[in-house]
C-alpha cells in the first residue's frame, strides 16, 4: 500500500572516531478518495449532486505524506511524519489551507519503551478508539450526527507532546498534552487526552477522554468562535451554535468482536460544550451518543456493513438524532477499491443558534456539514486509490 522512495540505505561518515553507519528509511505515501455524491436536503429543502466533498473524503480523507525513521542504535529510532490533506476535486489544500494540516511531527521510538512525538498530531482517542468503530471501515456516512464527538477524526491538535506505550500482552496506553502557549495563562487554549486499548484474539476494547480549552474569557467581551490548540469539530448546524464554548470534553468507549466473516461493534460517547462569561450560550450542552454496526466479509474482495447511531442532546437545548447507514466496499486490487455508502438521518427538537437562543434541529450527516431540514439522505458512489 505504501511504497518506499528511499528504503534501508546507509549514510556513512568517516571521522576521527572511525566509520559511523545510520540505517535510514523515507517513505512517500498517499490516498486519493472521491465520489459522486447525492444529498437530499443538502441546504434546506434543496438537493445536491456533487463530486467528492472537500478534503474529508468519504471512506478516507485524501492525502499525501512523507514519513521516515533513522536507527540511532540500541533499539532507538528517530521518526518523523509530514502529511498534507487536499481536495481531489479542486486540488486545494484541506485543514484551512495548511501545508501539512493532517500531521506534522518528529519523535523518538523504541520497541521496549514506546514512542514520544512532538508536533501537530491526532489525539489518543483517534489512535486507540477510532480504529474499532464503523468509521474506520465506512467513513463519514457512518459517523455521529454532526461529528459532535470527533468520531470522524475531524480535528488534530497543535503544539502536542504525545507518549504511546508498547503493546503489553494486548494492552496499550497513550497520553497527550498540548501547550496553549499563552503567557500568564497556562490553561488557555490547552488540550489533553488519554486512552487505553486492549486486544485479545477476536475481541477489542478501547476507551479514553479528551479535553480542549478555548481562549480565556475576557470580561464584557463575547467570544465569536473557537480558538484552541485543537481545531474543534464545528462542521455544521448541529453544534455550530456552540463554537464559543469555554471548553470541549469528550469521553468515548468502544468494543468490537470478530466471529468468522462477521464483525460486531458497539460504541458510546459523551461530548460536553461548556460555556463561560464570554460564550454566546449559557448552559453546558451535552451530547450522548450510542452506536452499533455489523460488517460482513462476503468475499475476500467484498465488505458489506450496516450501522445505527442515536444522539440525544440536553442541557442548553434538547435535540434527538437517529441515523441508519449502509455500505459496500469492493477491492479491485490491493490498492484500489470501489464503494457505495448511504445514510439517512432524522432530527427533532431544538439546538443552539449561537446567539443565546434556539432554533429547530436540522439533520446533518457526519462531518460533511450540509444543513438539511428535519431529515437528510446521502448516497456516495466512490473510488479510492492508495499508493
Amino acid at each position: 500500500m505504501k511504497r518506499s522512495v528511499l528504503t534501508s540505505f546507509s549514510l556513512a561518515a568517516l571521522g576521527a572516531a572511525g566509520l559511523v553507519h545510520a540505517q535510514t528509511s523515507v517513505t512517500l505515501y498517499g490516498t486519493i478518495d472521491t465520489s459522486i455524491t447525492y444529498v437530499h436536503h443538502a441546504a434546506g429543502s434543496d438537493n445536491l449532486w456533487a463530486l467528492g466533498n472537500s478534503s474529508f473524503g468519504n471512506l478516507s480523507g485524501s492525502r499525501w505524506g512523507i514519513k521516515g525513521a533513522e536507527d540511532l542504535g540500541g533499539g532507538l529510532k528517530a521518526i518523523f511524519q509530514l502529511e498534507n490533506g487536499f481536495n481531489p476535486s479542486t486540488g486545494a489544500s484541506g485543514q484551512s489551507g495548511r501545508m501539512f494540516g493532517r500531521q506534522a511531527f518528529v519523535g523518538l521510538a523504541a520497541d521496549q519503551y514506546g514512542t514520544l512525538t512532538l508536533g501537530r498530531q491526532y489525539d489518543p482517542l483517534i489512535d486507540l478508539v477510532q480504529g474499532i468503530t464503523a468509521d474506520n471501515y465506512f467513513g463519514s456516512a457512518f459517523a455521529t450526527a454532526g461529528d459532535v464527538d470527533n468520531y470522524d477524526n475531524s480535528f488534530r491538535v497543535n503544539n502536542a507532546v504525545k507518549y504511546t506505550t508498547p503493546v503489553w500482552n494486548g494492552l496499550q496506553i497513550a497520553a497527550m498534552y498540548s501547550f496553549g502557549g499563552i503567557a500568564g495563562s497556562t490553561g488557555s487554549q490547552q488540550s489533553y487526552s488519554a486512552a487505553v486499548a486492549y486486544t485479545n484474539g477476536p475481541l477489542a476494547l478501547a476507551g479514553g477522554y479528551f479535553f480542549a480549552a478555548n481562549s480565556q474569557a475576557v470580561a464584557g467581551v463575547r467570544t465569536d468562535g473557537w480558538t484552541s490548540t485543537s481545531d474543534g469539530t464545528f462542521d455544521g448546524p448541529i453544534n455550530a451554535g456552540y463554537a464559543s464554548a469555554h471548553s470541549l470534553s469528550i469521553a468515548r468507549a468502544a468494543a468490537q468482536y470478530a466471529l468468522g466473516p462477521f464483525t460486531f461493534g458497539l460504541g458510546y460517547s459523551n461530548a460536553q460544550y461548556a460555556p463561560d462569561g464570554s460564550s454566546r450560550f449559557f448552559s453546558t450542552q451535552k451530547y450522548n451518543t450510542g452506536q452499533g454496526f455489523l460488517n460482513y466479509q462476503a468475499s475476500p474482495a467484498m465488505l458489506l456493513g450496516v450501522g445505527y447511531s442515536y444522539t440525544h442532546a440536553n442541557g442548553d437545548t434538547t435535540a434527538t438524532y437517529h441515523q441508519v447507514s449502509i455500505g459496500a466496499d469492493y477491492n479491485l486490487s490491493k490498492r484500489t477499491d470501489l464503494y457505495l455508502t448511504a445514510a439517512w438521518q432524522h432530527a427533532s427538537g431544538e439546538t443552539g443558534d449561537g446567539a443565546g437562543g434556539s432554533t429547530p434541529a436540522q439533520a446533518s450527516i457526519g462531518s460533511y456539514g450540509y444543513a438539511g431540514t428535519g431529515s437528510q439522505t446521502m448516497v456516495n458512489l466512490g473510488l479510492r486509490h492508495k499508493f
